[in-house]
């Protein structure tokens, strides 16, 4: 049985956002978490340090990044290969830390460029067009393609989970980043197929270098069937053989790639508790706000197309694509990282929402979009003032106790900013409560915008608390006191995110305590491993200076021993 599309849209409700709006809302989004900020803790700096041991080494070892003969928690080799070359290719002036950044910066551009032009490519299927009207005026084609295509952009952004991960120099935004790319190769085939079929070539096994080579391959095998299964009248025969032949050669060459560079790890891992459970139903709630609401709702109001999902693409390419990774969180212990890769398609799954809505409903999304935001805005703008002013007193002492040392740090760059995006805020919400006509993207502009200027304003008035809490600097600056500046630093047991704030904040060479006699006159042993220091032979050449906690985390010390021979 036929069912008609739910979507019943006037050709008025889809004129166009500005692209100045849109753009500006992607500028105060990307920028913010790039600049000014230190490489924080874990991953952020762990892979940081990759990228600094590739950048002077030999073309052999980029195959296999170490540092200190730790290899990276993830078996990925793309995103450690852009930082280096990106170290190699900055000028002296720029710091290695923003350096670093900028291929990843351009990463997040494309992942919002390209989620924006899948969900574009995907309205324009006739199954994903409104009713037509008895008389005409419903919306053109083109237009409403637009206009759901700017609402998954702004649905991406008002993702909660999108933010930190986003900017973060980690493969887990390479892999975002080309799965997004092999997202818009599938859905743009039938309008742009040059463009298209470069994405996949270059998406499909870029997913696999930055260390998600099983989800590319589960996807490419998908993509596979869902060819072999297609309606004869939806794609013919010699466009179907075509498909399947270049796509089977794309996924071929990814399969031999991800052995050959040794990348293929799987381990299924189940949630065994109840706590387990809870954490990871607690992890989908927060990380996909506020677009999980719109996805049910979208699947229950296309509940009809669903039946017959081999005949729409615009509901079965964006649900596939989301299924593969909320299954991989599920059974990996990936977590978040692997969830962030289905955010783009679950933001066009919540766009298709928009045409079905009653206007009740989007008049209480605006309502609690405002009141959420205004008050997180305000609870950021009351903290920095208690820091700077001491009124009122209570989150300054808060802030005084959680990080014991930190003294604030008055940056006008930043306050103009925070202050200009706030009133800017205001200014847009007043706008969008008001009475005006409606349109389709309207109920995720603030969702959107209040996303953005709360990550702004912690980019901006907390970043140097945020800075002091996430950084080895405050930490590396105690120990510099004690040691100087000697010309190497042994270590024993630090993690990778220790050892390279060590040489990064520290500016000290290290080298691994070995048996032998000390090498250099200071030794940096990780409170852990404090035991098993004791049990070597050199111990005693060793004399404990003093332990050295990082300042917001007690389980992070570091216990500084001077040699008793090369003092």
């Amino acid at each position: 049985m036929h069912h008609p599309t739910p979507a019943i849209v006037a050709q008025e409700a889809v004129r166009r956002l500005p692209r100045w709006a849109l753009i500006a809302v992607c500028l105060a989004y990307v920028l913010p978490g790039y600049i000014g900020r230190a490489p924080w803790k874990n991953a952020d700096i762990a892979s940081f340090g990759y990228m600094l041991a590739l950048e002077h080494a030999p073309w052999s070892a980029w195959l296999h990044p170490t540092l200190e003969g730790l290899s990276p928690d993830t078996s990925a080799l793309l995103p450690y290969w852009l930082g280096a070359l990106a170290l190699q290719w900055a000028p002296a002036w720029v710091a290695p830390d923003f350096a670093a950044r900028v291929p990843f910066m351009l990463l997040l551009v494309l992942t919002l460029a390209a989620t924006w032009y899948a969900t574009y490519y995907l309205a324009r299927h006739p199954g994903a067009q409104p009713v037509a009207f008895a008389f005409g005026g419903e919306a053109q084609p083109t237009e409403y393609a637009r206009a759901l295509a700017d609402a998954s952009l702004l649905a991406l952004i008002a993702t909660l989970g999108l933010a930190q991960l986003s900017h973060e120099t980690t493969p887990a935004l390479a892999q975002l980043a080309c799965a997004t790319l092999f997202y818009f190769g599938l859905a743009g085939l039938q309008f742009r197929p040059w463009s298209a079929w470069i994405a996949i070539a270059v998406g499909l096994p870029g997913l696999a270098l930055s260390g998600a080579p099983t989800t590319a391959l589960i996807w490419a095998g998908l993509t596979l069937f869902g060819l072999v299964i297609a309606p004869v009248e939806e794609i013919g025969r010699s466009e179907r053989l075509r498909t399947l032949l270049l796509l089977g050669l794309i996924t071929a060459a990814t399969a031999v790639l991800s052995v050959w560079a040794d990348l293929l790890r799987w381990q299924i891992t189940l949630p065994a508790r109840e706590s387990d459970w809870r954490a990871l139903a607690r992890l989908f709630l927060w990380f996909t706000w506020p677009v999980w609401p719109l996805v049910l709702w979208t699947l229950w109001r296309w509940r009809h197309q669903l039946l017959q999902i081999r005949r729409h693409r615009h509901l079965g390419l964006p649900v596939m694509m989301a299924l593969v990774p909320v299954t991989t969180t599920v059974f990996t212990n990936a977590s978040d990282r692997a969830l962030l890769v289905a955010l783009p398609a679950l933001a066009t799954l919540a766009a298709f929402a928009l045409p079905t809505f009653r206007r009740s409903m989007a008049s209480l999304i605006d309502w609690f979009t405002v009141l959420f935001f205004t008050l997180w805005a305000i609870v950021i703008w009351v903290v920095w003032l208690s820091l700077h002013t001491g009124v009122p007193a209570k989150p300054a002492a808060n802030v005084a106790r959680l990080a014991p040392g930190f003294e604030p740090v008055f940056q006008w760059p930043a306050f103009v900013a925070a202050l200009a995006t706030t009133l800017a805020w205001f200014a847009l919400a007043r706008w969008r409560t008001g009475r005006h006509r409606t349109a389709l993207w309207k109920s995720l502009v603030l969702p959107a915008s209040g996303a953005t200027l709360c990550w702004l304003l912690l980019m901006t008035l907390w970043l140097p608390a945020l800075d002091y809490a996430r950084s080895f600097a405050p930490q590396m600056t105690q120990i510099a006191r004690i040691i100087g500046h000697p010309a190497c630093v042994e270590t024993m047991g630090l993690s990778t995110p220790q050892l390279v704030g060590t040489r990064f904040h520290g500016g000290w060479p290290t080298r691994v305590l070995d048996s032998g006699a000390p090498q250099c006159p200071w030794l940096l042993v990780d409170v852990d491993a404090r035991a098993a220091f004791n049990a070597t032979p050199h111990a005693g050449d060793w004399e404990l200076v003093q332990s050295v906690r990082r300042p917001t985390d007690d389980n992070d010390t570091l216990m500084v021993y001077r040699s008793k021979a090369l003092r």
